[in-house]
This record gives structure tokens, sequence and C-alpha cells, in this order.
């Protein structure tokens, strides 16, 4: 289901009411010109999946945090934050996945550079 970012927590509030209750994921992909995040919510009792779309523009990619709804939201928003750049408001808690991270381009964006002397394991 495709929605509008402002409608995110209603809609997820409305979820869980509906017997939506497991946050299975929340991820994103760049397409370089916009980005989808998506939720994946799940009703335990029967089984049933449904997800949630929400598409932004890079260049203003924020998203409301659902961590009130759903607490396992932490995660998955620090990953959004972190590796997507999309800026999750409300969010209380700052703390990193990366223990080093600098904050420059988020490394699943598109527009990522790889630096030259990055090697693979087999040194190639």
């Amino acid at each position: 289901m495709k929605i509008d970012r402002n409608e995110l927590m209603h809609i997820v509030r409305s979820m869980k009411g509906a017997g939506y209750d497991y946050l299975v994921k929340i991820t994103a992909v760049d397409y370089e010109r916009s980005m989808t995040a998506i939720y994946f919510l799940r009703e335990m009792k029967s089984g049933k999946d449904e997800t949630l779309e929400i598409e932004l523009d890079p260049r203003d990619a924020w998203l409301p945090t659902v961590i009130d709804t759903f607490p396992a939201a932490d995660w998955y928003e620090r990953e959004l934050s972190e590796m997507f750049g999309i800026q999750i408001r409300g969010r209380i808690a700052k703390r990193l996945l990366l223990e080093k991270w600098d904050g420059t381009e988020p490394p699943f964006r598109k527009s990522f550079k790889w630096n030259s002397d990055y090697k693979t394991a087999d040194g190639e």
C-alpha cells in the first residue's frame, strides 16, 4: 500500500489496532531520483502480511518515528538514518549503529563513492 509520510503514524497505529502486531522490517531503496521507505507488518494470528511504501525525495528524506507503536523500530530507524540518510523525526535516542560513523554520505545511497583503496577479502 502506497502512503504519504504524513499519514504514516496514523496508519501504523490503525493497523496495529486491527491486528498487525509485528513489525517485521523497515528498509529503503534508493532509485537516485527518488527513494522508497518500506515497512513490513504482520498479523501473527493469521500470518497475513502488509507492506507500506512511502516515496521520498532524496533531498528532503525524512520520516516520523514509529517507536511509540513498535519499539522494535529503533534498530531499523537507526539503519535508515545512517545507511540511507533518511532523517527520523521524533527520535529521542541518538545512539549510532556504526561506532565510528562520521556522518558523511550514507553508504546505501547510489551517490556513495567507494574509496579507490577499497579491496575485497580476496585482494581484488
